[in-house]
């Protein structure tokens, strides 16, 4: 008898009687019969999967092979199919209405959902709003408002908060904290920034991370290259870390090692159910004499809802000019640069009284203004004839307007009261900026 070449049937060699045909076609029909049972039966929806590595050895499965996603992975609607390890997918269970998926590395699918949109609670946290000015001297024992939002400290002099390029992939400045060359003072440096309390409620009783990039300047004297960084809440209204919180606790206390490349470093905390305050700072003990890059810089501050730090991304609604609004609300600038022009009605022939507005309504009603050079200033009469500079003070103001007195000499030029004088700003460095509205 001849066999078939796949399966090795019986089949009647072509020599064989006629009469052996019957038989011959029983034997091949139960070799047939008996390959193909394992295709006998099953059920409606099942489909055929290998049972091993022997031919037509297949069984009915309800669901597909082990090595295929089955139906069953997936719970709800909503639910996402991810891996937990190479060739090994899992479940990701929806997450609440309005959630954002993040990734997560800590996970075990690495991803996971998290409450609301996340944005940054750091306002100038990309270090670009800088309404002072660009450099400041920290004087011994004084805060100091350099960049908006932020604050310089230290306990001896010699020591200067400065704009710099950042250098930095996204970002165009960094703020740099610095022991001034060649001072050997070995007081402490800090760089801090607080939260309003109205900014702080949205953090109480939840897990929270903030993130920053720093490196160090070439002579960065700190022992071990270390920055300490401390991180605190508290349950008072608007006060600054640096003061000491009301119900003080420790959120992080630690210290980074910096590089002179930027790294970016993150802490997580669970803020306590009672804090109505947030704040931060980071600072370093000098040691020795500075040399001429003794300092470290700082961009990128972020503070976050969640346990892993995201993207970087600015407060005020992401764009310079909301995050320019949102600085103003604690810095009114009343005035900046060349050529701005406001009128005013004179109290005397020497004092001209001007009411202003401001661009963005202030946290509260200013009690000062600094100016930046009565020079920089003068007053015009109706005829437009201009006075020597005049003297520019605070007299009052409300949450939606503040009230200046420019002074000057009697008679030059003319001005009396009931006419209309100006305030002209003459130099480019021309500013009057608001006081009183900071934390």
């Amino acid at each position: 008898m001849a066999n078939t070449t796949n399966f090795n049937w019986e089949t009647p060699d072509d020599t064989d009687l006629v009469k052996d045909g019957a038989a011959a076609i029983r034997t091949l029909g139960n070799g047939i019969d008996t390959s193909f049972v394992d295709l006998k039966g099953g059920t409606t929806g099942q489909v055929l999967s290998k049972t091993s590595g022997t031919d037509l050895d297949f069984t009915w499965v309800t669901t597909d092979d082990v090595n295929a996603i089955q139906n069953a992975i997936v719970d709800a609607k909503g639910d996402l199919i991810a891996a937990s390890a190479a060739d090994t997918p899992a479940r990701l269970a929806v997450g609440n209405n309005g959630d954002t998926l993040l990734a997560d590395n800590s996970q075990s699918t690495g991803l996971r959902y998290q409450t609301g949109v996340n944005t940054n609670g750091v306002i100038n946290g990309g270090i670009d709003i800088w309404q002072r000015g660009t450099s400041f001297a920290i004087p011994s024992s004084t805060y100091t408002y350099t960049a908006d939002r932020w604050i310089g400290l230290r306990f001896s002099t010699g020591s200067t908060v400065s704009q710099q390029t950042a250098s930095l992939d996204g970002f165009q400045y960094s703020i740099r904290v610095a022991r001034d060359n060649g001072n050997a003072g070995t007081g402490i440096i800090y760089l801090g920034y607080n939260l309003e309390t109205a900014d702080s409620y949205r953090y109480a009783n939840k897990t929270v991370t903030l993130s920053f990039y720093a490196k160090a300047g070439a002579n960065f004297s700190a022992a071990s290259s270390a920055l300490a960084v401390i991180w605190a809440s508290g349950t008072g209204t608007n006060q600054k870390q640096m003061d000491g919180f009301t119900g003080s606790s420790t959120l992080a206390s630690s210290s980074v090692t910096l590089t002179t490349s930027w790294q970016r470093f993150s802490f997580t905390a669970s803020v306590p159910s009672n804090s109505t305050q947030q704040g931060f700072q980071f600072n370093y003990t000098p040691v020795g004499t500075a040399g001429a890059a003794d300092n470290f810089e700082v961009s990128g501050v972020q503070l976050e809802l969640g346990s892993v730090p995201t993207n970087f991304k600015r407060a005020g609604g992401g764009t310079l000019q909301g995050e320019l609004a949102a600085c103003q609300r604690y810095l009114p600038v009343i005035a900046s640069g060349i050529n701005a022009i406001w009128a005013g009605g004179p109290n005397s022939t020497t004092v001209t009284r001007l009411t202003l507005p401001y661009t963005v309504t202030p946290r509260v009603a200013p009690t000062g203004i600094v100016v930046s050079s009565n020079s920089h200033f003068k007053i015009y009469n109706s005829a437009f004839t201009a006075n020597g500079d005049p003297t520019i003070t605070y007299a009052t103001a409300s949450t939606s307007s503040i009230t200046i007195d420019a002074t000057t000499t009697a008679g030059s030029p003319t001005i009396s009261a009931g006419s209309v004088a100006f305030l002209y700003a003459v130099n480019a460095s021309a500013l009057i900026y608001a006081t009183g509205c900071e934390l």
